[in-house]
């Protein structure tokens, strides 16, 4: 004889009604306190790079970067190079938080940034001739290629035909 597998679907039914009313009350409470379920502190997409950077090349082989920097000053922000490697830095901008304001949602958060570091091999970009241009919140830095691509020193071998005697 076959056994029968019962399924009690009141008491699964129940089970996510608690489950649902725990977590209602959880963010209830936090909601009461103020920070509406989030905490200020938390990162919620660490994956992501900060500030936003696009970087690519151009058809005249000119290597852009464009940094999203909405709220800063280009008066505190800091770039040079160093061998291989553009050196970023920006200091955070100074802005003023209401007291007793509740967010709903709160994005705009300003970091300090610290010497970031971008290659931009010095043997094939004139690092000379960078241009950074800071508009609307977004700086763009323009790398032009070198015109004579400068190569490490090396022994040039000449190759010679041998006679056929």
């Amino acid at each position: 004889m076959k056994e029968k597998i019962v399924i009690d679907i009141g008491q699964i039914m129940d089970e996510i009604f608690e489950a649902t009313k725990s977590f209602g009350e959880a963010f209830q409470g936090n909601f009461k306190k103020g920070n509406y379920g989030f905490g200020d502190d938390v990162d919620y997409y660490p994956s992501y790079s900060y500030p936003p950077v696009n970087v690519y090349i151009q058809e005249d082989k000119s290597l852009i970067f464009e940094f999203a920097l909405a709220g800063f000053s280009e008066k505190n922000i800091d770039l040079s190079f160093r061998g291989d490697y553009m050196i970023f830095s920006a200091q955070k901008p100074e802005v003023s938080v209401e007291e007793n304001v509740r967010y709903f949602k709160r994005r705009l958060k300003f970091k300090e940034i610290k010497d970031q570091k971008y290659y931009v091999p010095e043997d094939k970009f004139d690092q000379g001739k960078v241009k950074a241009v800071f508009k609307n919140g977004i700086l763009r830095i323009s790398v032009p290629p070198k015109e004579i691509i400068e190569t490490k020193e090396g022994i040039k071998v000449e190759i010679i035909k041998e006679d056929d005697e």
